[in-house]
C-alpha cells in the first residue's frame, strides 16, 4: 500500500511539473509574440472628446483609454450628466456609447441640446441588431452613427442619417491579454455567456458527449436548461467578473463562443428583423488572452480572422464534437492557432484602432464639407 502512494505521489509530481511548463511556456510565447507587436502611434485629434459610457465594462474601459490617448483634452459622464459635463468642459465632440438600458428618457432631447450648441455628437451601437426598436428611435438624433453591424448601415440610412459607418468591435487588450494560469479555472472545454435559447439547445442536445469532458459553463440563465440538474458543479451560475473571465480564457484548453440569436423574441427587441453578421466581443477577447477558441461562423468573422489560420470554427454540432476530440490532443496545433490569433488582434483589433477610425471620419467629413472643426 506504500509503495502504491508513493508512486500515486511521485506521479503526481511529474503531472504537476508538466502541467506546470506547459501553462508557462504558452504564457512565455504569447509574450514574445505581443513584444514584437509595434505600438500604435496615437497621432492626437485637436477635438475636446466627452465620452458618455454604457455600463459595459470592457468596451468602456477600450473606448475611455483609447479615447483620452487620442484626444487634445478628455472627460467622461455618466449618462444623467451629459448636459452639466458639457456645459463644464465644453467639448468639441460628444461619443456615446449604444445610449440603451441605462440612458434616461430625456436623452434625445440632450442630444439635441448638444447640437445647438455647436457640438458634434456620435453614437456607437455595439448591441446591434438585437435592439433595433430601440435605436431606430435614437439614430437620428446624431450627426454620426457607428454601428459593429452591417447589415444595419443601410437600415439606419433609410431612417436618414446621413453619416452611417461600420465599426466592428474591439478587445481592451489592456484588460484583455496574456497572464499567468490559475489551476482553479483550468478545464478542457470553457463557455462563458448567457443562456441565450440557442446555447441552451446546443447544451442540451451535447450534453452527454460533452459530460465526458472537465467542461465549465458559466453565465446566467442556464437554468434554462431541460438538462440543468445533471451539470452539477460543471454550471456556475450567474454572472462572471471581467478578470475572472481573462483566467478562464488563460487557464482552460478550448474556450466555445456561440453567438446569440437575433430574432425578436423575449431576450431580443430586433422588432425590423434584422439579420445578425458580426461577430461579438467575445471573439477578440478570447484571442487577445492568447486562447484557442472554437466559434459558431458568422459572415463577418473572414473579415476579421482567417479560419484554420488565426482562429477554428464549426458549422454544426458534430462538427463541434470532432473538433474538440482533435484539438484536446493535439496541443501544438492548438497553440500555433491562438498564438496566431494573438497577433492578429493585438496587429489590427484594439480599441485604438477603432477610435482612430472613428475620429479619423469624423475629421474628415468635416475637412470634407469646409466645415470648422473645432468651435
Amino acid at each position: 500500500m506504500q509503495q502504491v502512494r508513493q508512486k500515486e505521489r511521485a506521479k503526481g509530481r511529474r503531472d504537476g511539473f508538466s502541467s506546470g511548463y506547459k501553462h508557462g511556456y504558452r504564457l512565455g510565447t504569447a509574450e514574445a509574440v505581443v513584444s514584437q507587436i509595434p505600438m500604435m502611434p496615437t497621432n492626437p485629434s485637436p477635438m475636446r472628446i466627452l465620452y458618455i459610457p454604457q455600463g459595459f465594462e470592457a468596451i468602456d474601459h477600450g473606448c475611455s483609454v483609447a479615447l483620452s490617448k487620442m484626444s487634445s483634452a478628455y472627460a467622461e459622464a455618466h449618462p444623467s450628466r451629459l448636459v452639466e459635463e458639457a456645459q463644464r468642459f465644453k467639448p468639441d465632440l460628444i461619443v456615446v456609447l449604444n445610449a440603451l438600458h441605462v440612458f434616461p428618457q430625456e436623452h434625445p432631447e440632450h442630444i439635441i441640446w448638444a447640437k445647438q450648441q455647436g457640438i458634434r455628437t456620435a453614437i456607437w451601437f455595439v448591441d446591434d441588431p438585437y435592439f433595433t426598436q430601440d435605436t431606430a428611435v435614437l439614430a437620428p438624433y446624431y450627426d454620426f452613427v457607428f454601428t459593429h453591424e452591417q447589415q444595419c448601415i443601410p437600415f439606419y440610412k433609410q431612417l436618414g442619417c446621413r453619416h452611417v459607418y461600420h465599426l466592428p468591435l474591439a478587445a481592451a487588450t489592456e484588460r484583455f491579454r496574456p497572464i499567468r494560469s490559475d489551476y482553479r479555472y483550468c478545464h478542457d472545454i470553457c463557455f462563458i455567456g448567457n443562456g441565450f435559447w440557442n446555447r441552451v439547445a446546443f447544451f442540451d442536445s451535447y450534453a452527454e458527449q460533452l459530460m465526458k469532458y472537465d467542461i465549465c459553463i458559466a453565465g446566467g440563465y442556464w437554468d434554462r436548461m431541460v438538462t440543468h440538474a445533471r451539470w452539477g458543479d460543471r454550471l456556475r451560475s450567474g454572472w462572471v467578473p471581467l478578470d475572472e473571465s481573462v483566467y478562464y480564457y488563460n487557464s482552460s484548453k478550448i474556450i466555445l463562443n456561440i453567438h446569440r440569436p437575433h430574432e425578436q423574441g423575449a431576450d431580443n427587441r430586433n422588432t425590423f428583423d434584422l439579420p445578425a453578421q458580426s461577430i461579438n466581443p467575445r471573439t477578440y477577447e478570447i484571442a487577445a488572452c492568447g486562447a484557442f477558441q472554437l466559434t459558431d461562423v458568422r459572415s463577418d468573422l473572414t473579415q476579421m480572422y482567417t479560419p484554420g489560420w488565426d482562429i477554428e470554427t464549426f458549422q454544426t454540432g458534430e462538427e463541434l464534437m470532432q473538433k474538440i476530440e482533435y484539438y484536446l490532443v493535439h496541443e501544438e496545433e492548438r497553440m500555433r492557432i491562438a498564438m496566431r490569433s494573438l497577433q492578429t488582434t493585438f496587429m489590427r483589433h484594439t480599441f485604438e484602432h477603432r477610435v482612430r477610425h472613428m475620429l479619423d471620419v469624423i475629421e474628415r467629413s468635416y475637412s470634407v464639407s469646409g466645415v470648422a472643426l473645432l468651435n
